[in-house]
């Protein structure tokens, strides 16, 4: 048994208010609850990150759902496999089980089913499937491809994260062994991608080689390209900064556009990622370094794997 699904990413920022005012310039959901500060999805039932007042921004926990059995064997393993289990911190009082990763990042494990499908198809009108013509095949029959101008775009789900580590390979056995998780594929000891047992994206995690610990970013997905590059387009006119995008990723296939937050800190949305089902005999690969960022797309920031909270 194993986490079955990824609940939300506790985050520590210097000023929540600040925080909440960006994601909700990306069309999230933001509001206050106990002093955190709670970003969620619209028409989402969960909470998809947590903002925790800190003296700067880092990552702080990593919140992950299970089933019963799944809970009670996970515990086993963390509790044979020499994992102290913590009481919940202070500035995150919740339910679950507490422990460290071997970076020292808390990651909480809750009883927990992912929360239900945005809506349904129907939440999407017309933009559910988005049909595409292509040579000699038409899936788009008598209707116009490009969206009203006005279309409400936002994010649908957190989908994964990528996280910063000292060593990949330690904290893949962290993942894998304690929670159950596998390695979709991997570029050696740069960066490496994991999926969830029961099927999931390509990647709810991802492992990117540093310094330190860090959060490099939180990707959310978009109905669609044109939804993808809507909300970038909007959140520039609101005075954000785009980062890196539009363009389509090698490893988990995904198109993308990244944005900086205040902190320097990194918000992706993607859409159309590749999916891993359950029991699907799905081989890991060894990727080049060439294929560990894009297919497509402008060229790569000279500081995109930077990690800022190593830096601030």
């Amino acid at each position: 048994m194993a986490v079955t699904n990824l609940q939300h990413v506790g985050i520590e920022v210097p000023d929540i208010q600040t925080g909440l005012d960006f994601y909700g310039d990306a069309g999230l959901e933001t509001y206050a609850r106990d002093g955190v500060g709670v970003v969620g999805c619209v028409g989402r039932s969960q909470d998809q990150l947590k903002l925790i007042e800190g003296t700067r921004k880092k990552l702080h926990h990593v919140c992950f759902g299970t089933s019963e059995s799944g809970y009670s064997l996970i515990k086993f393993r963390l509790e044979n496999g020499g994992i102290e289990l913590l009481d919940a911190p202070n500035e995150s009082p919740e339910e679950g089980l507490w422990v460290r990763d071997p970076d020292g990042i808390y990651v909480n494990i809750r009883i927990a089913d992912p929360a239900p499908s945005f809506g349904g198809p129907e939440a999407l009108g017309d933009q559910a499937t988005w049909p595409t013509n292509t040579p000699g095949h038409f899936e788009r029959h008598g209707l116009r491809a490009a969206p009203p101008r006005d279309v409400q775009v936002n994010p649908r789900r957190l989908g994964h994260i990528l996280q910063f580590t000292p060593d990949v390979s330690r904290k893949i056995e962290f993942y894998t062994r304690m929670l159950g998780m596998r390695v979709a594929d991997r570029v050696g000891d740069l960066i490496a991608f994991m999926y969830l047992q029961g099927g999931s994206d390509h990647h709810v995690v991802a492992l990117a080689k540093s310094d330190g610990p860090g959060l490099h970013h939180a990707s959310f997905e978009m109905a669609n390209a044109d939804h993808i590059s809507l909300n970038a387009q909007r959140m520039v006119e609101k005075g954000h900064r785009s980062h890196w995008g539009f363009g389509r990723h090698v490893i988990g296939s995904n198109f993308f556009h990244y944005m900086r937050d205040p902190w320097d800190g990194l918000i992706e949305f993607f859409s159309d990622i590749d999916y891993i089902p359950d029991g699907y005999d799905w081989e890991a690969g060894e990727w080049p370094e060439k294929d560990s960022l894009y297919l497509w797309g402008p060229q790569v920031p000279e500081d995109f794997v930077t990690n800022y909270e190593l830096v601030h």
